[in-house]
């Protein structure tokens, strides 16, 4: 990466660090409410959050096709893109939650995309995506990127074997503010979802120990509901659940506490907000609130409990949009209650898009205008032309309902796109009900309030993917700390990083331009002691959400669309393989990590030698080369301070460190290409050399050197290849008559639209050799934050 590049990306994130340092309150100072308002603005600037959105070019697949996708990056509390980090990490997960597919996703200017080729073997279900970034891993992942998506593999005779079928319903009930106080009224959501994930129509009553109906309730959308009743003082409560195919359940409420808070939020108007406080203390009592939008202050109020009641009042128009948590403290710091706001958000991005026709025939050929209506910044946009048909009903994810609501709430939303479009009378409830259902905070408030903030254990990747490694004390396998590690990338063009490793024994490399599988060789040297095993960890998150998994279940009545679905997919594989593995070169720096070197020797240019110490003596005079009782020495002449360096500089071999000098002396020099020589100290990361010496090899293989046996020689994964998206042009006669069969399910991808109020961009494609009706989804940020989405169907008929 260019120096630019890298200040560039690091000036963005030092300046968002200022503005977060500005950010104010509406009620107060920052340091209000006893230092509440202070700890949660410092955890804020420490803990900056992050979101991505994955822009799916479908929702089903068959087995063998190519998944593509755009990765849109964006800060936590407005939306706004944020280019911090510089990868994603994109996982296909099984219903085991089983990573299938794995892809390193190369972020630039907060956008990324990528793809993956579906293994033809792949079994038939519902399958996750989730994204996330190495600095998301510091947090729960609930709140990584998840999205489900179909496949189907057509070499069964209907996709797939049903997964063992369960009419088992969960129902979870969610007082209001957290808990259930004895005397006190509370409202009480309730949740009742499929082993699917989805919502179930039910209905039912709360009965006491005794048998008696206190409450009654009834689903209104999505499976959740809400009732309100006071528990009793003695009482245990239970629900009895009429479920879908007479199914009854009967499963038991919260604990009922003898003392505590409850929380009651009202709308007031179309400006306000009124939050109630109940206790079963009638003593006079202290009580803040404090409410915030993704760790930004909106509100901190303070107020008395008198006779066990106090009010808040809140403008709405003070809250950030999305959702909002406000939490009840005591006095003493301590959260007593909780409960979650949604405002919609005031901007939208509005792309507007326009075919040149309704109809089309096939091979014909297709065009599209693309624009941002209302936005005068330029927005970066996305778009995904796909057949419909029985298979593929099911909508693909929208941005704006996910950053703005899906992102902030745990667990899977059924159509999240509703609270954003509904305009029904029930829209208010079914709102409200959603929100009640989600707990307490994404974060814990004992971390948040601690006296000091614990470190962070993953970076952000500001220039590329961050390797971590553990160094153990070879035989002990206790960790080493203190230890200088090398990790190079044998090739012609030399790459090596150091770190130290820290009390863990754990060392970090930042790699920048690694992309596709090579091998990487890590290795922990000092001069004291070289007995050092090194282990490389994990890349990607081992932690996992508690989401569910949709079944996948195969329908009698489909089987001719599987046949369908078969036959285009090996249509396509015969005749279209060959143009779905291109690959756009990444751009490459040639430069070795030193920079240009003082003295360049190219061997092929002189008279070679068969022993490698000839050819240092006669053609480097800038390497001194002595032998002690130990073997070969090099000594570097600072040709600066005009004095001979008395230690051994680095030597490299295609990059990698090789500390033993005898060992490289009897390399055959016939099999180095270049010899170069940085003749002065060399402050390179964690380490200082005394002169560099550089061999490279004609392959830049290490020409069968044998490495040390402690040194770790491993495949790596880097940053994945950018695909090429291809799609056939018949824009001739003659390819219109082609009689290579066109049997393409997604006819247009393309993740780099950029568009801007009066500047449309003209899109074109042509159709395949299928008819039938196809859905276009466009996708899109503003540089403000705004998000949007829109899509319209065509018809395709076949050609007279």
């Amino acid at each position: 990466m260019s120096v630019s590049k890298k200040w560039g990306r690091l000036y963005a994130y030092l300046a968002l660090l200022l503005w977060l340092a500005t950010v104010g309150t509406a009620y107060c100072q920052v340091d209000s409410l006893g230092g509440l308002t202070g700890k949660l603005s410092r955890y804020q600037k420490a803990a900056l959050p992050e979101k991505l959105f994955l822009h799916l070019d479908r929702p089903v697949y068959s087995s063998g096709e190519t998944m593509w996708f755009k990765v849109y990056a964006v800060d936590g509390t407005y939306s706004k893109p944020l280019a911090l980090s510089s990868v994603a990490y994109v996982e296909v997960l099984d219903k085991a939650r089983r990573p299938v597919l794995q892809g390193k996703i190369e972020l630039k200017e907060a956008t990324g995309q990528g793809s993956f080729t579906l293994p033809a073997s792949l079994a038939s279900g519902c399958y996750t995506v989730r994204a996330y970034t190495n600095w998301m891993k510091n947090f729960d992942p609930e709140y990584y990127f998840h999205s489900s998506v179909t496949v189907i593999n057509t070499f069964t005779a209907s996709g797939a074997v049903a997964d063992k079928d369960s009419a088992a319903y969960d129902v979870q009930f969610f007082p209001e503010g957290g808990n259930l106080v004895q005397g006190l009224s509370s409202k009480v959501a309730f949740k009742v979802t499929s082993k699917a994930g989805k919502g179930a129509a039910a209905e039912g009553k709360v009965l006491n120990q005794n048998g008696q109906v206190v409450a009654s309730f009834k689903t209104l959308r999505f499976g959740m509901g809400n009732f309100t009743f006071t528990p009793e003082a003695g009482s245990t409560y239970t629900a009895v659940v009429a479920l879908p195919k007479n199914q009854v359940v009967r499963r038991p409420l919260p604990r009922v506490y003898e003392q505590g808070y409850v929380m009651r939020l009202e709308n007031s108007g179309a400006e306000a907000l009124t939050f109630s406080v109940s206790s079963t203390s009638t003593a006079p009592e202290t009580i803040y609130l404090l409410g915030h939008s993704r760790q930004k202050v909106s509100v901190a109020a303070r107020t008395q409990l008198i006779n066990g009641r106090a009010v808040f009042a809140v403008n709405k128009n003070e809250l950030v949009d999305g959702i909002s948590h406000f939490t009840v403290f005591s006095a003493e710091q301590k959260p007593l209650c909780e409960r979650l706001y949604f405002q919609l958000p005031k901007q939208k991005l509005t792309i507007t898009t326009r075919p040149d026709k309704s109809q089309y025939t096939t091979r014909d050929k297709v065009s599209v205008e693309v624009a941002t209506a209302t936005q005068p910044e330029r927005a970066s946009l996305s778009m995904a032309v796909y057949r419909l048909d029985s298979l593929t009903m099911a909508p693909t994810p929208d941005i704006n309902s996910y950053l703005w609501l899906a992102a902030d709430l745990r667990g899977t939303i059924e159509n999240a796109g509703y609270y954003f479009t509904a305009t029904g009378p029930d829209l208010p409830e079914a709102t409200d009900n959603l929100i009640l259902t989600q707990g307490w905070s994404r974060f814990r408030w004992e971390q948040v309030l601690a006296p000091t903030l614990a470190p962070f254990d993953n970076l952000p990747e500001l220039y590329g993917p961050l390797v971590q490694a553990r160094v153990l004390q070879e035989g002990t396998n206790r960790p080493s700390s203190g230890v200088v590690t090398y990790l190079s990338v044998p090739s012609r063009l030399t790459r090596l990083t150091n770190g130290i490793s820290n009390a863990d024994g754990v060392v970090q490399f930042e790699l920048s331009d690694f992309y596709g599988s090579k091998d990487v060789v890590v290795q922990a040297h000092s001069q004291q002691n070289n007995n050092y095993r090194v282990e490389l960890l994990p890349a990607f998150s081992g932690q996992y959400a508690a989401r569910a998994v949709a079944p996948f279940v195969p329908l009698t009545r489909l089987q001719q669309d599987y046949a369908k679905r078969h036959f285009q997919s090996q249509v396509q594989s015969l005749y279209a393989r060959k143009y779905e593995n291109r690959y756009t070169a990444p751009p490459v720096d040639s430069l070795p990590f030193f920079g240009k070197p003082d003295e360049q020797y190219f061997l092929d240019k002189y008279t070679r030698f068969k022993v490698l110490e000839e050819v240092m003596r006669e053609y480097v005079p800038g390497v001194v080369v002595r032998i002690r009782d130990d073997g070969f020495h090099f000594l570097v002449i600072d040709k600066v301070n005009k004095t001979v360096l008395t230690e051994n500089p680095m030597v490299l071999l295609d990059g990698v460190p090789i500390f033993n000098i005898n060992k490289i002396m009897k390399m055959d020099p016939l099999k180095i290409q270049k010899l170069e020589v940085i003749d002065s100290r060399y402050l390179h990361g964690a380490a200082l050399y005394s002169g560099i010496v550089s061999y490279t090899t004609y392959k830049g293989d290490l020409e069968g050197f044998l490495l040390d046996p402690g040194v770790l020689v491993q495949q790596y994964e880097g940053l994945q290849g950018q695909r090429e998206f291809y799609a056939p042009r018949y824009d001739t006669p003659q390819a219109k008559q082609s009689r290579l069969p066109d049997m393409r399910n997604l006819l247009y991808w393309n993740p780099a639209i950029t568009s801007s109020s009066g500047e449309p961009s003209k899109l074109e494609f042509y159709t395949g050799d299928q008819a039938g009706r196809y859905m276009v989804v466009v996708q899109g940020l503003s540089g403000k934050g705004a998000a949007g989405s829109t899509s319209f169907t065509f018809e395709v008929k076949q050609a007279l």
